[in-house]
Parts: structure tokens; C-alpha cells; sequence
């Protein structure tokens, strides 16, 4: 039974707690995206319960499993905790050129040398006082993570993702070959030299097959991949030194392109990389974040 006179002076950061933790399901994971101690959700939630008079989660193994009441009751409050920031966003039009707000911007690191770059210099001219981070995607989380805005929005390849995540493409970006200045290959690349070199391919998966190499695949072909490393930095650095070839989409491939190695076409016609922006449907119409949209729009020369 709720304790209606504790109900009264509910803090409604209980309620936050509340819901990352059923959205999480784990206190640690809950207390890493509150930026709190375990602790900390631990009380908050045994305040919550003593109001309510429910035990809300239960432990299972390494989960916290909400009770029936819980499950009931949850996407209710929930629904209403979205609601209510989508009226505290709504409460006033963004301003760039006087506004001091924080841009939580997800991407893969290889997209950021060619954005980042761009996006300082317009904020610069366009919002002096704003501010942003990049941060790490992680696709399985990805929903979870713009829903409780862990992130505003997000950069990545085309993904099998459908509402309340929306997305945008925003550009089409085709493969190109990097290899060291006197390498063999430099006067002449034919897709049987191509197929017959030496390559490097770069995923942060411990195994499995690169973009590339899947669009490969289609055609009925396959390369020999010699080396694989995480980091497209570190990939050039092999290529400069060695007889293997480093495919990568062009737009990196104009930042990677040193005195110490020299960009080629890919010989062979394979399907381009799309980069598109991700976000969440209940930002939609936050004018700071649609303002941000456009300013990445622009971004993207097709």
C-alpha cells in the first residue's frame, strides 16, 4: 500500500533512478549511466519501495527483475517522465548564439577527424558558447542509450533499427586503396593485382568480416587479409610500411594520406558506405537538437 503522506515529498529524481534501472535491469549499469554509486541506487530504490509499499525489483542472478506491480505500473511512469522532459525542452526556443548547452554526440572514432573538425569551426561561428563530446556507439545499446539521452544523437553506418529510433542519411561514401609510395602497384592496379595482394583489414570485432569484405563477398570474391587491427591510424602506419594494401572509405582515407602513402580508386565497382544520424523520436521537436540535425545536414556535402 503507498504511503500517500511519503508521496507528498516524493524527490522526483527517484523516479530517474526508477527507470534506468528498469531499463537496465543491473544496479552497476544503472549507477554508470546516472554517473552514481551502486549505493546510491541501492537507497534510492529502498525509498522508492517504502513509498510505494512494493518491492519493485527482485534479484535474479545478476538482474534486477521487476515485480508484477512493477510491470504494470513502469511504462506508465515512464511515459510520463518522457513527457515531462519533453515540456522542460520545450521551455524556451534554443538560441545558438547565446546558449550554453552540452552536445552529447555518438560516433564511431574513424568518422571523427572528418567531422569534428567541421562541427568545431561552425559552432564557432554559428554557437560560440556550446559545447559537445563524442562518444563511443554501441549498437546493441543504441536505442536505450538516445532514449534516455545518454546521447542526442548518433553517427554510424546504416543499421537495422525502426521507431522510436529515427534516422537520416546522410551521405554515400565509396572505397579507395592506400598504399606506400613505392609500392609495386603504384603504376598500375588491375583487380587481378588487387585480389593477388597482401591486406589489411581493420574491425573492432574480435572475428567476423569487415564491411568491405562483405560487399566483397556479394560479388562472389574474397581478398586475403593478412593483417586485422582495431584502428585505422595503426593500419596506415602497416601500409606505409609494407607491400599490403589499406581499403577505407574515401572520406578517412583524405585524412590518413600522408607524404608516406598515396590514394588509389579501387579497381573493382562495390556498393559505397552510408554514414547516417540517428535519434530518438521524443526529441523530434526539441529545438536544440533539430538546430543540431540541420547543423550536421550542412555538414555532409553530397
Amino acid at each position: 500500500m503507498a504511503d500517500m503522506h511519503a508521496l507528498k515529498k516524493l524527490d522526483l529524481n527517484l523516479l530517474k533512478v526508477f527507470e534506468s534501472l528498469y531499463v537496465e535491469q543491473n544496479m552497476t549499469r544503472t549507477a554508470d549511466a546516472l554517473h552514481i554509486t551502486p549505493s546510491a541506487v541501492s537507497h534510492s530504490i529502498k525509498r522508492l519501495r517504502e513509498c510505494l509499499g512494493d518491492p519493485l525489483f527482485q534479484r535474479s542472478n545478476n538482474r534486477m527483475l521487476p515485480t508484477p506491480a512493477c510491470q504494470r505500473m513502469a511504462p506508465l511512469i515512464i511515459d510520463n517522465l518522457t513527457r515531462l522532459r519533453q515540456i522542460m525542452q520545450h521551455w524556451g526556443e534554443f538560441q545558438p548564439l547565446t546558449s550554453e548547452h552540452h552536445f552529447r554526440i555518438g560516433m564511431h572514432y574513424a568518422l571523427e577527424p572528418s567531422i569534428l573538425p567541421a562541427l568545431t569551426t561552425r559552432l564557432a561561428s554559428l554557437a560560440p558558447n556550446v559545447t559537445f563530446s563524442s562518444v563511443k556507439v554501441d549498437r546493441v545499446t543504441l536505442t536505450r542509450d538516445l532514449s534516455a539521452g545518454h546521447m542526442d544523437l548518433a553517427l554510424d553506418v546504416a543499421l537495422p533499427i525502426k521507431s522510436p529510433v529515427l534516422h537520416q542519411k546522410l551521405i554515400d561514401d565509396d572505397f579507395c586503396v592506400l598504399m606506400r609510395n613505392e609500392h609495386p602497384l603504384t603504376e598500375s592496379m588491375s583487380t587481378d593485382a588487387y585480389f593477388a595482394a597482401g591486406h589489411i583489414g581493420v574491425s573492432n570485432r574480435s572475428s567476423g568480416a569487415s564491411v568491405e569484405d562483405l560487399l566483397f563477398q556479394q560479388q562472389g570474391l574474397s581478398r586475403k587479409v593478412v593483417i586485422r587491427c582495431q584502428n585505422y591510424y595503426s593500419a596506415k602506419s602497416m601500409a606505409a610500411n609494407s607491400d599490403n594494401l589499406l581499403t577505407v572509405p574515401r572520406r578517412l582515407a583524405e585524412h590518413l594520406r600522408q607524404d608516406d602513402v598515396v590514394l588509389f580508386d579501387l579497381p573493382i565497382s562495390i556498393a559505397p558506405i552510408s554514414t547516417h544520424m540517428y535519434w530518438h523520436k521524443n526529441t523530434e521537436q526539441d529545438s536544440a537538437l533539430t538546430w543540431l540535425r540541420a547543423l550536421f545536414d550542412g555538414i555532409f556535402v553530397r
